[in-house]
């Protein structure tokens, strides 16, 4: 879009639907003025009050003076504005549902060729189509997980449960027919002690699959919308890089999930980085959770203490039954990896 109305800087601003809060989706070659992320924050601004209220629409597209780049033009700082000052604003619809603005800056102000808006328009009908079958596909796997989990948790209640509690009832009432000096009374007070230890573990097992731990989402939903939150609270963009892990016991979903948002929070209060990348994935017999910043860092040896947030993050992973790794050096970022192991799967009988 950029190269087809001869400019070289533009970002997409997309609405998140859960919260409603905008966050940067994407940029390219920001002035040095908006590489600050506390410039590209989700907070209010000239063309997202006009793309709220309805008056940036399809029909409506045109150029308006920046109001981020406002601060640095009034004070005539061109060597962080690179001598942009306006847009051309272009909403992005699907349908009728409003989904974010593409901003195209420009150097000076002019107005836009009939065939400049109808490229526009055009291109962005297709931009809109593209982002919600995006979204719609991202869906459609969560709530596949999601329906998954609900299944497995009634098999599991229907059959084993159901079968282990049938198996206890059996061999109690056999034992009430029992002498007490009977020697069948050992073994089968022994199966007895199995059966009940089957369906506790089966009801351990419904219960982590029912979990809601993280508001009746999917651990990579959950993640997805904590890196949009994040970066329309901070303007630092997040790379989420969320592999389908399968479903996972309720507790590590929920301790993954409070580990990367503490991580997060260490980025924003620590690590002075423009982007971050959050990453989940799984494999020999293992899942992992790696959190990285290109920011400031830190020196790993001779530090007198480690923070709060990072014992924290060492002692969730612990409890959890893996280990969390820290490596960080100064002007070199902060990697933080999490690496929990998985219950084998039972084999088939």
């Amino acid at each position: 879009m950029a190269a087809l109305l001869g400019v070289e800087t533009g970002w997409v601003w997309l609405r998140d639907a859960e919260s409603g809060r905008f966050y940067s989706a994407a940029v390219q070659s920001l002035p040095p003025y908006l590489q600050e992320p506390v410039r590209m924050t989700g907070r209010s601004c000239w063309c997202l009050e006009l793309f709220q209220s309805g008056q940036l629409t399809a029909r409506n597209i045109d150029v308006v003076e920046c109001s981020r780049l406002a601060p640095a033009v009034k004070s005539r700082q061109a060597d962080l504005t690179h001598g942009l000052r306006c847009h051309a604003s272009v909403p992005l619809y699907a349908g009728d549902r409003p989904l974010g603005v593409m901003n195209l800056a420009m150097r000076g102000w002019r107005r836009l060729t009939r065939q400049e808006l109808d490229l526009l328009t055009t291109i962005a009908d297709q931009v809109g189509v593209a982002i919600e079958r995006a979204r719609l596909g991202v869906q459609s796997v969560e709530h596949a997980r999601a329906d998954e989990r609900a299944r497995i948790a009634r098999d599991v209640h229907d059959t084993l449960a159901q079968g282990f509690t049938a198996v206890a009832l059996h061999i109690e009432a056999g034992l009430s027919h029992l002498e007490t000096s009977d020697e069948a009374g050992v073994p089968l007070r022994r199966a007895l002690d199995v059966a009940r230890q089957g369906l506790d573990e089966a009801r351990r097992s419904i219960t982590s699959l029912r979990a809601s731990s993280l508001d009746s989402r999917p651990l990579a939903e959950a993640l997805s919308a904590l890196s949009r939150q994040f970066t329309a609270d901070t303007g630092v963009r997040v790379r989420a890089d969320i592999a389908d892990v399968g479903p996972l016991p309720a507790d590590v979903e929920s301790e993954l999930f409070r580990i990367a948002g503490e991580a997060l929070t260490n980025v924003r209060k620590h690590a002075g980085a423009r982007e971050v990348s959050v990453r989940l994935d799984s494999g020999r017999g293992r899942v992992r959770l790696t959190v990285a910043d290109a920011g400031a860092g830190f020196r790993m040896r001779g530090a007198r203490r480690r923070g709060f947030g990072l014992v924290g993050i060492e002692d969730r992973a612990r409890q959890s039954g893996g280990r969390a790794t820290v490596r960080s050096a100064p002007g070199h970022g902060t990697t933080i990896t999490v690496t929990i192991p998985l219950a084998p799967a039972r084999p088939a009988t």
